[in-house]
C-alpha cells in the first residue's frame, strides 16, 4: 500500500507554558505535545484524512515511547521511528508572547536522534512509491542524516510530488555558505520547494519573492512557494501559473506550527489537483487556525475547519478540542494554539513575517526566537514552525 504522504525529518517533545504573556522564569506549568517539522507535517496531513507516516529516530526513553504514542493517536504510521541508544529525545520550550514573539529553546545535546537517520535503514521502495515525499533542511545539517535525505531523494528520482521544505535553522548550521551547497542539491531532486523569506535566501542567496521563486525554479523545482509574512503567500509554477494570497485575519495566540499546518494542507491541495489559488487560500487558513491556538500537533485543524475559515474570510478564535483554554496572563488573549517557526500564518493585523526577533528569556542551548505570522513557515502568513 503507498502512503499519501511520508515525512523524513525532525521530532521532538513540546513543552508549552499553559500562561501565555510569562517569561520562563516564572511559567509554573506546562503542556506535553508532539512536535518536530517532520512529524507536524503527518499529522496535519492526517487531520485531512490522509494517510501519513514519517521516518525519524528518537531516544530510547519515556519521552520516546511517548511520541510512538502520540503518533499513533494522531493516526501516523510509526514504523520507520526507531530508537538511538544512549541519546536523549530532544525537547524544545518554548515562551508565548502573542501576537509575534515566540522564543524558542531547542534541547538536542549532545546530538538529536533525528539526526541518525542511516541510509542503510531506509526502505527506499515505499519512499518512491508515496504520492507525497517531504524532507526539511535540518535534516541536511549533519551526518549520517544528509547523506540519508540526499539519497531518499535520488532513489525517489522526482517520482509522484517530492516537497523540499527548506526549514532554515540557524543554530544548525555554522552559516548560511555551509547549509547553500546541500541545499542546491536537494533542490535537484525536489518538484516543490517551500519555504520563507529567510530560508529562500539561504537556499538561493535572493530575498527578493518573486526572484527568489524564479531561482527555485532554475534550481529545478516545479513549484515555488515563498511565505511573506503579512504579505501572504506567493506561489510560482514552471508552467507559469501563479497565485498570490493574503494572509487570512486572526487572533495570534502561538504562531509555532502555523508552517507545519500550512505544509499538511498544502499535501492535501496538491494531492486533490486544486488550483494554485485555491490550494494556498486553504493552506493559509490551516496555518492561521493554529495559529490562534497554543498547541501544535494536537491543535491541527480538520477539512471542515479549514473550510469554515476560508469561507469566513476569518478564523474565529476558540477551544482546541479536548483542551481547556489557558487562563489569560497578565491581560493576555486566550486563544489555543501552537506556534511553528515555519509557518507563513496570517494575524489580526498580520503579524510581521521573517525576521526573528531577538532572543529573550533564560539562555539555553539551540534557542530561537520567531515572530508570529500566520501562514506557513517563521509565523506569519503561510509559515511557522514549531519544535520543534
Amino acid at each position: 500500500m503507498a502512503y499519501d504522504l511520508i515525512t523524513m525529518g525532525r521530532i521532538g517533545v513540546d513543552l508549552y507554558p499553559l500562561q501565555t504573556g510569562v517569561p520562563l522564569p516564572q511559567v509554573t506549568s506546562f503542556g506535553k505535545f508532539l512536535g518536530g517539522s517532520a512529524a507536524n507535517v503527518a499529522v496535519a496531513a492526517a487531520r485531512l484524512g490522509r494517510n501519513t507516516a514519517v521516518i525519524t529516530r528518537t531516544g530510547d526513553d519515556p519521552f520516546g515511547t511517548y511520541l510512538h504514542e502520540a503518533l499513533r493517536d494522531f493516526g501516523v504510521d510509526d514504523r520507520w521511528v526507531t530508537p538511538v541508544p544512549g541519546l536523549p529525545t530532544p525537547v524544545t520550550f518554548c515562551e508565548v508572547f502573542p501576537p509575534d514573539d515566540f522564543p524558542l529553546y531547542f534541547y538536542r545535546q549532545p546530538k538529536a536522534p533525528d539526526l541518525e537517520i542511516d541510509a542503510h535503514e531506509l526502505d527506499l521502495d515505499a519512499i518512491r512509491d508515496a504520492r507525497v515525499f517531504w524532507v526539511t533542511g535540518t535534516g541536511l545539517s549533519e551526518e549520517p542524516s544528509r547523506t540519508a535525505t540526499l539519497a531518499a531523494l535520488a532513489h525517489r528520482a522526482r517520482a509522484g510530488t517530492t516537497v523540499f521544505d527548506l526549514d532554515w535553522r540557524p543554530m544548525f548550521w555554522r552559516d548560511p555558505d555551509q547549509a547553500r551547497p546541500f541545499y542546491r542539491e536537494a533542490l535537484r531532486h525536489t518538484t516543490v520547494a517551500v519555504g520563507n523569506l529567510d530560508e529562500v535566501e539561504v537556499a538561493t542567496g535572493v530575498r527578493e519573492p518573486h526572484a527568489a521563486a524564479r531561482a527555485l525554479l532554475d534550481a529545478g523545482v516545479e513549484l515555488a512557494v515563498v511565505k511573506q509574512g503579512p504579505k501572504g503567500v506567493l506561489a510560482v509554477h514552471r508552467d507559469g501559473d501563479r497565485a498570490e494570497v493574503p494572509p487570512l485575519p486572526v487572533e495570534v495566540l502561538n504562531g509555532l506550527g502555523a508552517g507545519d499546518a500550512f505544509g499538511g494542507s498544502l499535501v492535501h491541495g496538491l494531492l486533490n489537483t486544486w488550483d494554485l489559488e485555491t490550494t494556498m487560500r486553504h493552506a493559509n487558513a490551516a496555518g492561521a487556525i493554529v495559529a490562534s491556538r497554543l498547541e501544535c500537533s494536537s491543535a491541527m485543524p480538520t477539512q471542515e475547519e479549514v473550510r469554515e475559515a476560508v469561507t469566513a474570510g476569518a478564523v474565529q478564535a476558540r477551544q482546541a478540542p479536548g483542551r481547556q483554554a489557558p487562563a489569560p496572563a497578565d491581560g493576555a488573549s486566550t486563544p489555543e494554539g501552537h506556534p511553528d517557526p515555519d509557518a507563513a500564518l496570517p494575524t489580526h493585523p498580520p503579524a510581521p513575517a521573517d525576521g526573528d526577533s531577538a532572543p529573550q528569556g533564560p539562555p539555553a542551548p539551540g534557542h530561537e526566537s520567531r515572530t508570529g505570522r500566520a501562514g506557513g513557515n517563521p509565523p506569519a502568513d503561510g509559515e511557522a514552525e514549531a519544535d520543534r
